[in-house]
């Protein structure tokens, strides 16, 4: 309390100044109403100014919660449509969970090397299994290779390891997806018959012959293709519908029938030998 006592009294003539300024200001803006309406239109001004930041700051809060609401919306649209893709059926609130999307966010990306992986934050605690599907809301990017416990590394289809079924959209017409390490822009569909008809634009999407991603997932588009040295298959190069230099959200989508199919096939193998 001595300490402010000594303020006032210290600075006294100074506080005394600012008071009748404070007074003049005052009784000169209530009587002149041109001096009123520029106060006040300062006054709005600063508080519209102040209004304004305000609402762009707790905006930008609001983004994340906007941004998370988009991806479980986008995860429940995808997992309504390849699940209704997978059975064949329109009635939505009977379809059985074949495809079950899990969405997650990258937080390392590689596409410069030849074997190229991607990691992202989530693991074993959410269910993530190696040998999973990733995609993004622009297609396929890899496929889960190894994870602990919260995070996990996705083999990227720019990997010269990469082998992804793959056919062209709107025929049954498949392939093998592969990475020659050239080009971050572009992979490789191989195997496709030369009878085929193939037009640069056509649409690659990935094939029924694989248990990791449901069918018509999107890849890219048709670059130029050309004859190998057989003469017997094209080899094509697909230009991709993802940016590989810039992924930020995915889906991990996981095959439920998975493990029954791989077990039937093994047997079917091993009774053929």
């Amino acid at each position: 309390m001595q300490q402010i006592i000594n303020f006032i009294i210290r600075y006294k003539n100074f506080l005394l100044y600012i008071f009748l300024l404070t007074v003049s200001l005052g009784f000169t803006i209530q009587s002149h109403s041109y001096h009123q309406s520029r106060f006040f239109n300062s006054s709005n001004w600063l508080t519209g100014k102040i209004y304004k930041a305000s609402h762009g700051v707790s905006s930008y809060f609001e983004l994340q919660k906007e941004n998370k609401a988009l991806v479980d919306d986008n995860k429940r649209l995808r997992s309504l449509l390849f699940n209704t893709q997978a059975n064949d059926s329109i009635i939505l609130d009977s379809i059985p969970l074949i495809h079950i999307v899990t969405p997650a966010k990258v937080i390392k990306n590689s596409y410069a090397d030849h074997r190229n992986y991607i990691t992202i934050n989530r693991g074993k605690k959410d269910s993530v299994k190696i040998d999973m599907g990733v995609i993004t809301d622009n297609g396929i990017l890899g496929i889960i290779e190894n994870t602990s416990n919260k995070f996990a590394t996705v083999q990227s289809i720019l990997n010269e390891k990469s082998n992804i079924n793959a056919k062209i959209k709107n025929t049954d017409h498949f392939g093998s997806l592969v990475w020659n390490a050239e080009n971050y822009n572009a992979v490789q569909l191989i195997d496709i018959p030369r009878l085929v008809p193939l037009l640069v634009g056509d649409t690659i999407v990935t094939g029924a012959m694989s248990s990791i991603f449901p069918e018509n997932i999107p890849i890219g588009t048709i670059n130029k293709f050309k004859l190998d040295d057989s003469e017997n298959f094209y080899t094509i190069d697909v230009s991709l519908f993802n940016d590989m230099t810039n992924i930020k959200n995915v889906y991990i989508v996981s095959n439920a029938n998975k493990k029954e199919i791989e077990e039937l096939q093994i047997e079917t193998e091993s009774d053929d030998q």
